[in-house]
């Protein structure tokens, strides 16, 4: 098989401006241009190899520096990466994050962007190739990987360029596309895609059930990604019968184990059956692996896990959320460490420069002063080996089956019972996911409708003890507690909210579920809430924080692209 790609400074320029090639912002019928001169040979492995670009966009995507993950976990009410007063401020590019003080500067805003759009462009590559646009499995499974990147785009920023040739004029820039036309092509795509996509299971691999994921995200989110129109409800209906397809195809089956996922490979075997599609890490064929474990555990750990990877002492879980859980709710020693802790080796107390290693569940403060070094508990929800591989052969589940069933009970809900299932089919479900969580206790594995339309349980109010650190001294000083109490009476679905949180913790999740989920004044969680940190905006008209900034570089390189809205 033979393809044409344009090479050169053409391309360079369309990965780098995210370029598109719409003639409007309503209509996205593809423009073709004529071909642009440099055209290059490649062969059937040099395609293959193309694919090989598009899994690595995907890994860079979404755990790279300052990605996909952290942007949609760091400005919640779960996780948080505090400044870390002892370590010369490690952590300080999340403070604004957290704080929801976006601004077009912030670092966050370059990876997933950047990334996506390589991603797309690698996609756009092939597709303009007539040898693989004429093959119907090969042309759905590209189109629907671009899918899923556009997916991505669409939930961060809304206002996006849209692009489905490189074939554009010398000097094309692109101009953004409406959010309703973004939102429907992303639909048409994936449902014109989906009849010639395999319904093999295939780790890291496209496929029909993948597709059908992305569409019921795409219709679970829709009245929160268009707050200003009037909800309708038809969309939870889509949904539901998207994530319906994929529980009633049998090919995915829920781990009893609620670690399964996150386990490393075994000679390149994954051990899960609920995985539904994946980024695939390896330690021989895909570099190191993710920046997890650096990211939140202290330098000098290692001998917890046995592991030789360093640590960069960064994030910690936020104590509200903590003090959520269950004490027998197995996910809470299955996600985290605290406390004490000791060697792998021979069991005894851990040593850090002379000082007993205890993670301690308090934290002081995002900033001013933040953070101390031991402070917070860590996520070890990922599987750490030992040894060199650490955490290199730990595929990450994008989605897998306990989302359907989650997204199927919360459409049952929000729709009162539908195609003959009721609320209660909802509760049944959450119970369902949530027996492996509470073997010992299975009469706590037990959800109510009341429950799950009921509050939440996290105990919403700022919460901080700030001050001053005195670099020289060493010292603390002016420090004042700052305590709020709002509680979570107000949250509609509250108790979902919460069963999502203790299921879903660092899984790229909670971002859009505050945003999702409404409070009885008319705001959404994500705004309308204060936590550890992070003031509220109790402004139910005001929606900007719901997307984020375009960066600067990004605005500076292509003028026909303009900053969302209540930004500068």
């Amino acid at each position: 098989m033979k393809r044409n790609i344009i090479k050169g400074s053409i391309i360079a320029a369309v990965i780098a401006l995210g370029a598109v090639s719409m003639t409007s912002c309503t209509d996205l019928t593809e423009t073709v241009y004529s071909e642009l001169p440099g055209n290059t040979t490649f062969t059937k492995d040099q395609i293959q190899a193309q694919y090989g670009v598009i899994y690595d966009r995907l890994r860079d995507m979404y755990n790279g520096w300052e990605s996909y993950q952290d942007i949609s976990e760091e400005c919640c009410d779960l996780i948080m990466t505090p400044f870390r007063y002892e370590t010369s401020g490690w952590g300080a590019q999340y403070v604004s994050l957290h704080k929801h003080e976006f601004n077009s500067t912030i670092n966050h805003l370059y990876r997933p962007w950047m990334s996506c759009y390589q991603g797309i462009t690698t996609c756009n590559q092939l597709l303009d190739d007539a040898n693989i646009s004429s093959n119907d499995e090969s042309k759905a499974e590209l189109r629907a990987y671009r899918a899923l990147f556009y997916y991505v785009l669409f939930d961060l920023w809304r206002n996006i360029p849209v692009q489905t040739t490189l074939k554009v004029p010398s000097g094309y820039m692109p101009s953004q596309v409406a959010p309703d036309s973004t939102y429907d092509f992303i639909v048409n795509e994936l449902n014109e895609a989906k009849p010639f996509l395999p319904k093999t299971n295939e780790l890291g691999q496209m496929n029909y059930w993948t597709a059908c994921m992305v569409l019921a995200k795409m219709y679970l989110n829709r009245n929160a990604w268009f707050p200003t129109k009037p909800e309708d409800k038809t969309f939870y209906e889509k949904a539901y019968k998207e994530v319906n397809e994929v529980i009633d195809g049998g090919v995915y089956q829920l781990d009893d184990d609620y670690l399964t996922p996150f386990k490393a490979k075994v000679g390149g075997v994954s051990s899960s059956k609920e995985t539904i599609f994946a980024l695939v890490y390896d330690s021989k064929y895909a570099g190191m692996g993710t920046n997890y474990y650096s990211k939140w555990f202290l330098s000098g750990s290692q001998d917890i896990f046995g592991t030789k990877r360093d640590g960069w002492n960064g994030s910690a879980c936020i104590p509200q959320f903590f003090a959520t859980y269950d004490a027998d709710d197995t996910r809470k020693t299955d996600c985290w460490v605290w406390g004490p802790q000791k060697s792998i080796k021979d069991g005894k107390q851990i040593y850090i420069n002379g000082k007993a290693l205890n993670y301690t569940v308090d934290v002081y403060a995002i900033e001013k002063p933040g953070a101390a070094s031991m402070q917070g508990a860590r996520l070890k929800k990922y599987e750490i080996q030992s040894g060199e591989n650490s955490v290199n052969d730990d595929d990450v589940p994008f989605f897998r089956l306990t989302d359907a069933y989650f997204i199927k009970a919360e459409c049952l809900l929000r729709l009162g019972g539908y195609n003959g299932e009721t609320e209660q089919t909802a509760a049944d479900i959450i119970t369902m996911c949530r027996k492996r969580d509470f073997k010992d206790h299975p009469e706590k594995a037990i959800r109510t409708v009341e429950q799950l339309k009921g509050p939440s349980v996290y105990d919403y109010g700022l919460r901080e003890t700030q001050g001053e650190y005195d670099k020289e001294t060493g010292e603390l000083k002016n420090m004042q507690k700052v305590e709020t109490h709002e509680g979570g009476s107000d949250i509609q679905f509250g108790g979902l909210l919460d069963d999502l949180a203790w299921e879903f913790v660092y899984e790229h999740h909670r971002r859009q579920d505050l945003i999702r989920f409404k409070m009885n004044n008319g705001c959404n969680v994500f705004n309308g809430k204060s936590w550890f940190g992070k003031s509220a905006n109790t402004n139910a008209q005001d929606h900007h924080l719901d997307i984020f900034p375009i960066l600067k570089d990004n605005l500076q390189a292509n003028t026909k692209l303009k900053q969302n809205a209540g930004y500068n």
